[in-house]
């Protein structure tokens, strides 16, 4: 296994992030991982050496690859900054990353998936959404509407998941105070409409970001285990089994 910090052509802009190559004989699937709104922390960058422990080429993204990370000290910053982070720069440097990862030597080009948590999950089924050339989604606890639409945030993931293109998986805590129950409800019943393959998991007594054991507050080892195994399960079938995509 190899891992190191990359630089790859954006839409006039170099992007930065971090891939992580199996080190395996011939081409091997591929994800995309889309980090939370903190940025590429170590966390993610352990959590792309496990998707490629796994088998799969993993490169973890930096939203911030035109700022620098930003300094989120509390909620309301956290929430200003969900806020005027632009829909339409971060799902074209999805595309990008999928694009870089389509070119490598080492990666099955039709068998890219993508991934993500909090803000990198809701960014996760949007892409699944609208980006060409993804076989598959596991979107951790990913928002699923906005309060409000504008020129920085066009459309809710919930109005997305209609036009779907890819197969997902979706997974979220019942107690999670930052995604309604109801709006899961309601993209099980879009998702049912579209004829995608796809699934949805709640784990009872797991709020939000119970994946992340660098936040004890959070974290729920149980819940964490069961959706990594359903993870790695779902993307072997759909990647590494053959592409389900169907743009």
């Amino acid at each position: 296994m190899t891992a190191a910090d990359v630089v790859f052509p954006g839409d006039g802009v170099a992007l930065r992030g971090y891939c992580v190559a199996t080190g395996g004989a011939g081409r091997a699937p591929a994800l995309v991982l889309v980090p939370d709104v903190r940025g590429l922390s170590d966390f993610y960058r352990d959590v792309a050496r496990r998707f490629a422990d796994a088998g799969f080429v993993t490169l973890a993204v930096d939203l911030y690859s035109r700022e620098g990370t930003p300094e989120l000290p509390d909620m309301e910053s956290v929430s200003r900054r969900i806020r005027t982070l632009p829909d339409t720069r971060v799902l074209a440097d999805l595309a990008a990353a999928v694009r870089h990862l389509a070119a490598r030597d080492d990666v099955r080009a039709e068998a890219i998936g993508i991934t993500g948590f909090c803000l990198g999950g809701q960014y996760s089924l949007m892409a699944a959404c609208t980006v060409p050339g993804l076989a598959a989604c596991v979107a951790w606890y990913g928002m699923l509407r906005y309060a409000e639409t504008n020129a920085v945030k066009p459309e809710s993931p919930l109005s997305m998941a209609p036009r779907l293109g890819c197969a997902y998986l979706g997974l979220f805590g019942a107690e999670d105070g930052l995604i309604p129950r109801a709006d899961v409800e309601e993209l099980r019943a879009t998702l049912a409409r579209t004829g995608r393959p796809h699934e949805i998991v709640e784990y009872p007594g797991a709020g939000h970001a119970f994946m992340n054991e660098t936040r004890a507050d959070v974290y729920r080892p149980e819940a964490a285990a069961d959706s990594w195994r359903r993870a790695l399960a779902f993307l072997r079938t759909h990647l590494a089994g053959g592409p389900s995509r169907t743009r």
